[in-house]
């Protein structure tokens, strides 16, 4: 028996899966996001600390006789958050998290002052990653910077808590802006620009590796054996890739979750930063990847849904679905920039439009055009990454609509698949990363049939197909979506 936990920004999720592939149980614990100012987004760590306590005590008292079967736990979670410890290992401040977006600034100054930063970390800085939060701490609260003795990303403090070890995985340091991601090292050119040292910074191991054991107090509270090891894990999308089986090069998936990720895997280093595509390293050994990310996606439609008086998600793309192809052809175009954009365009200061509405446009044309608005930013991203080979795999919860799906595939002109337990995502990723982390111990066969043995793609449940029909339509109207942003661009707000 192994079990995941994923960090997320909304929930943490605990997932048990058995020697079968079968999942035994899931249990989840909703989490909060402050914004105590415009573009910050903070989370506190005791709050993961204490949805742990509550997962885990859910598994114990509906599952306690396969929980006591665990052998060992693997970790995934949100990329990129800043928790920052002293020399005690004391909290100084709220989590900095992903999609904070404070650090403009300083994401300038870290490119001039490192003119090979992109070609070292393989990516542009970005506000969300974890450097330049760093960079706006030492600027903007010194006092707290001078005692910082440790830079944890947010799954990795849980592990410090649940192991009293400083642990990262190839995968979550990739997003930081500190890694060399070809050598898969930490880069001291990138630390000193910081301010930083290898001496604040964790322990890097592979994903599938062990990386420290459960310390016996948890154990022990929560009916385990106490000799369950940890394994690496890895940031949420590697994992969520490790859960569905695409491990090898071509191999992908779109996610529309509350941001939007298009991830392919490939076998090197392929850094594109002139497209502002992330290149990191995968949860395995040897293996890369490359992923354009959107920062509003399934987030644009609850945007909408509050905005315009839908009582819910669901509702919102019922109404957009009953639009026949004249109303559809002159609904209003919908830029989904409502937090910045990463990939394409690496703009932090770009906004959400709704662009050509008349007085004839009702819900129907809002609600098709904020859907159809995110599917062209996905599309976007997809161009900007080598092209995948075969079907992608579809998940995160827009995936539950057919509607949206099937907009989606004849968006991006590409075959995508739904498969069983692709709502598990990360975790159940995380459980076969702690699955390959045990079976690694001596006995257990070699590497390459442990992964083969272990990171199967599940059964596809559904297959959506582009349909050429609707291609024509869609492509003048993502070409007039195209055109928007760079006539736009100079009238956002600091630009």
């Amino acid at each position: 028996m192994f079990l995941g936990l994923d960090l997320g920004t909304s929930e943490l999720k605990a997932l048990l899966l058995d020697a079968q592939q079968r999942i035994v149980a899931v249990a989840r614990h909703a989490l909060t996001v402050q914004r105590p100012q415009a573009r910050w987004s903070e989370q506190d760590p005791a709050q993961w600390e204490a949805a742990l306590d509550a997962v885990m005590g859910a598994l114990q008292t509906g599952h306690g006789d396969s929980l006591r079967q665990v052998r060992a736990i693997g970790l995934s979670g949100q990329m990129h958050g800043a928790v920052l410890l002293d020399s005690h290992h004391r909290v100084l401040r709220p989590a900095i998290l992903w999609n904070d977006g404070r650090s403009a600034a300083q994401c300038a100054e870290l490119t001039q002052a490192v003119p090979r930063l992109a070609e070292i970390s393989g990516n542009l800085a970005m506000p969300g990653f974890t450097a330049p939060k760093l960079l706006w701490l030492r600027q903007h609260e010194p006092a707290l910077f001078g005692r910082l003795a440790m830079v944890l990303l947010p799954k990795d403090w849980l592990r410090w808590r649940m192991t009293g070890a400083c642990v990262t995985d190839m995968s979550d340091a990739s997003g930081t802006l500190w890694l060399d991601v070809a050598a898969r090292d930490w880069s001291d050119t990138l630390l000193r620009a910081c301010g930083l040292t290898r001496a604040q910074m964790p322990r890097l191991v592979e994903g599938s590796a062990v990386s420290a054991c459960l310390d016996p107090a948890w154990a022990a509270r929560w009916g385990l054996d106490a000799s369950v090891i940890v394994a690496g894990g890895a940031g949420d999308n590697a994992a969520s890739a490790v859960g569905m089986g695409l491990v090898e090069p071509g191999q992908g998936f779109v996610s529309l979750g509350t941001s939007g990720v298009v991830f392919v895997a490939t076998d090197r280093h392929a850094p594109r930063p002139e497209r502002a595509v992330h290149a990191f390293c995968h949860a395995l050994p040897g293996r890369w990847h490359q992923m354009a990310v959107m920062l509003s996606a399934a987030g644009a439609l609850s945007w909408a849904v509050r905005a315009f008086g839908f009582a819910d998600e669901a509702v919102l793309l019922a109404a957009a679905a009953t639009l026949e192809a004249p109303q559809r052809a002159r609904a209003p175009l919908f830029l989904p920039y409502l937090a910045g954009e990463r990939s394409p365009h690496n703009d932090p200061h770009a906004q959400g439009v709704l662009f050509g509405l008349i007085a004839a446009h009702g819900p129907g044309e809002i609600a098709y055009a904020v859907a159809e608005g995110v599917c062209f930013g996905l599309r976007d991203g997809l161009d900007a990454l080598v092209p995948p080979q075969g079907p992608m795999a579809l998940v995160g919860g827009g995936a539950r609509s057919d509607w949206w799906a099937q907009l989606l595939a004849d968006v991006l002109g590409h075959p995508l698949v739904v498969t069983e337990g692709a709502e598990a995502g990360a975790a159940l990723g995380a459980a076969r990363l702690a699955w390959l982390a045990w079976s690694a111990l001596p006995g257990q066969g070699s590497a390459p049939e442990r992964v083969r043995q272990v990171c199967r793609m599940p059964a596809v449940r559904r297959h959506i197909l582009p349909r050429a029909h609707e291609a024509d339509a869609l492509r003048e109207r993502h070409a007039r979506f195209q055109a928007l942003y760079p006539l736009l661009r100079s009238a956002f707000p600091a630009h």
